[in-house]
């Protein structure tokens, strides 16, 4: 079987010009990369405006296992279905991050013959945004010290400055750094510290903005220190917010790709759900509405995390609502969270896969629960494994039905759209429903700590919270400070309900500890550090980077 690259470069793609036409985008409109990619024009998106809105669906998953769920792939697989059975759609995905790409992720353009291509591209620089957020976050960085060094007259106190450095790279020596070294003329030795880019404020507002002059607005607020006297010192105080809008004028644009398949998707933007809110630029997904039918997204890893911040943090600010909800898990994944290890996955286990389902469960629960849960429909996308077995499926949709939800066999990887037509009937079907009102998980006037306790309770099934005296009193300062009304983001471990990796399945009666605050001003959120997850991850013993090379004609190998 040919990797995923292999695939992707036996494809003949068509020019970005003519997928724009496809889709009724003037070639005004586009503003080319390159012949297979575009970033889409600012400036023409307003016209757009007339056009209706499509339906919007999103797409989650279970919790992640080693085994793999395969969440881009269904999104990837799933445009291209609809499509191929007459509705007009549009996938909006995040763009890759260089960390996971060299680490043991591996790159996410998909898989196997449900990709967005060019893959090499998409993976590694891509038309360059990542590094356009890496240098506007760092301008700030080097301004805060410039002044610093030029007399402070803001009066920053140095042990109080909350700005990090980033880097779109995995790197734990750079999580706790000494800067300043080396006498006056190198300015004044501190405590810093590197997040990766995906981490980013910059990167969270880049997603959030509406437009350059909302990116604009939004970098000023950035609160980058305090005074001695504790008074917030912004990003607009040392005018930096101009500039760093200027490094991002271009990066601000989306992204136009196409798939194996030759369908429209835009790329853009890209935070980690497991350390922010882990969604695709709005300004993106606002335009593929007025682009297609139907528009299919992700939300990063499990729908604890993914989905649960797309709707409490991405709905809540920009007033979308998903139509439909697919739940992508596989037979192999619930048998993990069932307690089966990796090397006996490929084996029927009826009994494992039983005990798994109640991962399923609780997702399910979150996302449909018209009091708990956020009162979507879901239709969930068993996504097959050659090893899955007639009995194994036959159990998983029989567990679906019960529960009044269709779970439908999807062949993607292997066989593209056409793999994927009976997930996307079943997506149509549930699209013809009229949906019901969207909950939020808690409310805008909650306390900051209230919603962390109402999402730890109802979403991840635990006990209760936890945090230090400093933390607490961090909350409720922000609380005190009028940043009370904003949303949470809970950066924690993806692997599990609980702040314990370890801990599969459905775990509940735990306690979820907030570590760290810290608050995002130009984001317009709070984050709540959570349990271990670092900000800045590491890369493994045997790194993805080993394997990916160039030939001497310049084309990419090993990268999947």
């Amino acid at each position: 079987m040919p990797s995923d690259i292999e695939i992707a470069q036996q494809t003949t793609l068509l020019p970005i010009t003519t997928i724009a036409a496809r889709q009724g985008i003037p070639e005004a409109a586009i503003e080319p990369y390159g012949r297979h990619k575009a970033k889409l024009s600012l400036a023409a998106i307003p016209g757009w405006q007339d056009r209706p809105d499509g339906q919007l669906v999103l797409v989650s998953a279970i919790s992640p296992t080693p085994a793999g769920e395969g969440k881009t792939t269904t999104v990837v697989g799933l445009g291209d279905a609809l499509n191929r059975i007459g509705k007009r759609a549009v996938i909006c995905l995040r763009q890759p991050s260089l960390g996971p790409v060299f680490g043991l992720k591996g790159g996410a353009a998909g898989g196997g013959h449900a990709q967005v291509v060019p893959m090499e591209d998409i993976n590694l620089h891509f038309t360059g945004d990542f590094h356009a957020i890496a240098a506007a976050h760092n301008l700030l960085a080097a301004l805060i010290d410039n002044h610093i060094h030029h007399g402070n007259a803001l009066g920053i106190d140095v042990r109080r400055i909350v700005w990090k450095r980033v880097v779109d790279m995995n790197d734990r020596a750079l999580r706790e750094i000494t800067v300043g070294l080396g006498g006056p003329a190198n300015g004044y030795p501190r405590q810093d510290g590197f997040d990766i880019v995906v981490a980013s404020e910059v990167m969270a507002i880049f997603c959030l903005a509406t437009s350059l002059a909302d990116l604009k607005a939004r970098l000023g607020d950035i609160v980058v220190a305090h005074t001695r006297e504790r008074q917030p010192v912004h990003a607009r105080d040392l005018n930096a917010h101009g500039a760093m809008a200027a490094l991002l004028r271009d990066a601000i644009k989306p992204n136009l790709v196409q798939t194996l398949e030759h369908h429209p998707a835009l790329i853009h933007g890209g935070p980690f759900a497991n350390i922010a809110h882990g969604c695709n630029s709005l300004i993106a997904t606002r335009a593929a509405l007025k682009l297609g039918e139907v528009v299919v997204t992700e939300a990063g890893f499990g729908a604890d995390l993914g989905a649960e911040k797309f709707i409490d943090i991405l709905c809540r600010a920009s007033g979308l609502r998903p139509a439909a909800v697919v739940l992508v898990a596989t037979v192999r994944a619930l048998k993990f969270h069932g307690g089966v290890n990796l090397p006996d996955l490929p084996h029927e286990n009826l009994a494992a896969l039983q005990r798994g389902l109640a991962n399923l469960d609780r997702h399910l629960h979150n996302l449909r629960d018209p009091h708990q849960g956020h009162g979507l429909r879901c239709v969930v996308a068993i996504n097959h494994f050659a090893s899955d077995t007639p009995a194994e499926i036959d159990l998983l949709q029989r567990h679906a039905a019960a529960q009044g939800v269709r779970a439908v066999v999807a062949r993607h990887w292997a066989d593209g759209g056409a793999g994927a037509e009976d997930l996307a009937h079943a997506v149509v079907d549930s699209l013809g429903h009229a949906p019901g009102p969207l909950r939020f998980t808690y409310a805008d006037t909650d306390p900051l700590w209230d919603k962390v306790h109402k999402i730890a309770t109802t979403v991840y099934g635990a006990a209760a919270i936890s945090a230090s005296p400093a933390v607490r009193e961090r909350i409720q300062a922000l609380q005190d400070q009028g940043y009370g009304h904003y949303p949470v983001c809970i950066a924690k471990t993806p692997y599990s309900f609980s702040t314990d990796p370890q801990l599969r399945g459905a775990p509940s009666g735990h306690v979820l500890h907030i570590r760290e605050v810290r608050l995002a001003a130009g984001a317009r959120f709070v984050v709540m550090v959570c349990g271990e997850v670092m900000t800045m991850p590491g890369l493994p013993a045997r790194p993805a980077a080993a394997q990916i090379d160039v030939t001497p004609d310049g084309r990419i190998v090993g990268l999947f």
